[in-house]
């Protein structure tokens, strides 16, 4: 694996792992040649992706193969003007053609800008503006290019929109133009040369008020992935990972390309529109998938399969990001596998900072330890650290080194930037705390604690409460805003197949909850419904069902 090049990769305990761990950083690191052509022209014939969809279609990549098409795509894109410093929005989906794409354009030093295919024609206008996005580069789903063409009215600033896979009206056929284009692209040099301070990512991530911000991260990014792929998820040059996510969410580069690549990986991507567990499986079994990471609210849908119907000998690692995983989820999967699901922890902003390392013991709930590299800490209102076990905010000191991995700041907005990141540390916005052990354990987001009667409740050990009862199939919980106590806690049900609604039910799930937790914990208000709103990602949208009346 490449990563060796730029880190040591083997350590005898999490001790040695945290002294000794130290991501080499070169000044003119390009993820695309140094890594992607790299392997290339060491093992042109190595796997680098399997791509398949519900249709039946499959796609075998090497790492040639990927190199071949974004130098295909690299000529294309130049010829329409694009350079350094360039924003190109990418909404594909999980197209095999995002990849190409996204090594091109890291080639020529654009910045890549990944966004969902649900944006709306307000939410496409805002990015172009807020972002200065030159090119659009979207499947061609009716659906996208309809918002597309809806919002292009308004852009004058967006010169090109570009369809993968079919045909649009108007727009250029990306298939049709890049087999025009040589196959060649050679590393430029002098001014067009990358540095790793240079712009290279940016994530629209939706904050508490106001609009999406936009989440800047450098060339240097994919290195600090090493954190993620290596040493949480265990990947080498004999893994097939799968990790669930849409190449619009930040979890597909945590997943799906740089810390992936840089152990020598190979990524699996099932390319399909609706989430059914059964497929998902079967995916899982016949590719001989090693190592897999997906969202809780996967697992959750996972771990009601029939699990005698599935070989998952060839399964070595489970992994999970996104959300705090439940541990009542955690054992169900672990009593049909084997396996200990090990969680991962970050955010949009910064590669995995903590997790369940291979070193250490897994505690069920918690998020692990940090990542070697990172000063994380749980404070106080006066930045003082908390005590074991004293809840308060999680924050990542910087006052000694900017972690690699961590985002540049947020994009043309110094003001935001300050606001979360200033004398040295950095506020994640997240409630947490840390055990006797050195464990940290997830809240919630501070604006999702929930204050009630003098006491603070974090959604996610209610969540984790409800789902131990086995007629709760998914389940959210949020503050409701009441005039004796302050707020009290609400919980949206959605309940296995078998079970229906009833003043019995609502009556036994609190009674279960306070025997299971602290009883001023329990929910008061329990509603039932079909659907929780979530995001691309899988995660629940608390805001959104708190703004439900």
């Amino acid at each position: 694996m490449l990563a060796d090049k730029y880190v040591k990769i083997n350590y005898k305990s999490y001790e040695d792992f945290i002294e000794n761990c130290k991501i080499h950083v070169p000044e003119n690191f390009n993820f695309a040649f140094d890594v992607v052509d790299e392997i290339a022209n060491i093992s042109p014939d190595k796997k680098a992706m399997i791509w398949c969809n519900p249709e039946g279609q499959e796609r075998v990549f090497t790492f040639n193969d990927i190199k071949r098409e974004s130098n295909r795509a690299t000529n294309f894109f130049k010829s329409l003007g694009v350079e350094k410093g360039d924003a190109v929005m990418l909404m594909l989906k999980r197209r095999y053609e995002y990849w190409f794409c996204t090594i091109a354009l890291h080639k020529l030093g654009a910045l890549v800008v990944p966004a969902t295919h649900l944006l709306t024609v307000k939410d496409v206008e805002y990015r172009v503006k807020a972002a200065d996005i030159k090119i659009i580069i979207a499947a061609a789903d009716k659906r996208i290019t309809d918002v597309i063409d809806g919002a292009k009215k308004n852009l004058p600033e967006l010169q090109f929109v570009i369809s993968v896979n079919g045909y649009a009206d108007g727009w250029i056929e990306y298939s049709k133009e890049v087999e025009n284009f040589p196959s060649i692209f050679e590393r430029p040099s002098d001014s067009e040369t990358t540095t790793v301070d240079d712009k290279f990512l940016l994530y629209f991530t939706s904050g508490t008020t106001g609009m999406p911000k936009m989440v800047c991260h450098d060339f240097s990014y994919p290195l600090g992935h090493i954190m993620t792929a290596r040493f949480w998820q265990n990947l080498d040059d004999e893994s097939l990972h799968l990790t669930v996510a849409d190449t619009g969410w930040a979890k597909a580069s945590w997943g799906k390309i740089y810390g992936q690549w840089l152990c020598g990986a190979c990524i699996f991507t099932y390319d399909y529109e609706r989430f059914h567990p059964k497929d998902l499986m079967e995916k899982i079994v016949k590719y001989g998938i090693t190592s897999f990471c997906a969202p809780p609210t996967v697992y959750r849908h996972i771990i009601k399969e029939d699990f005698s119907k599935y070989d998952l000998s060839q399964l070595k690692y489970a992994e999970t990001a996104g959300e705090p995983l439940n541990p009542e989820v955690f054992y169900q999967f672990k009593k049909r596998t084997g396996l200990e699901i090990k969680e991962g922890f970050g955010q949009t902003e910064s590669v995995a900072f903590a997790a369940t390392f291979p070193w250490i013991n897994v505690k069920p709930g918690a998020i692990g330890k940090p990542s070697a590299g990172w000063d994380v800490d749980v404070v106080d209102e006066k930045n003082n650290p908390c005590s074991s076990g004293q809840e308060g905010r999680l924050i990542i000191r910087t006052s000694k080194q900017k972690p690699i991995g961590l985002f540049s700041g947020y994009y043309k907005d110094e003001v935001l930037t300050k606001n979360v990141w200033n004398n040295g540390i950095y506020d994640t916005g997240d409630v947490a705390y840390k055990d006797e052990d050195g464990y940290f354990w997830f809240i919630g987001r501070s604006d999702d604690v929930i204050k009630s009667s003098g006491y603070r409740i974090g959604p996610f050990e209610v969540e984790s409460a409800l789902m131990e009862h086995p007629c709760v199939l998914e389940c959210a919980v949020t503050g409701v805003p009441d005039a004796d106590r302050g707020a009290v806690v609400k919980a949206s049900v959605i309940l296995v197949k078998g079970y229906e609604p009833s003043t019995n039910l609502i009556k036994e799930l609190q009674g279960y909850v306070k025997k299971v937790t602290a009883p001023y914990k329990y929910p008061r208000i329990i509603e039932f419904v079909k659907e929780l709103p979530k995001t691309i990602s899988g995660k629940v949208k608390r805001k959104e069902i708190r703004e439900i009346k």
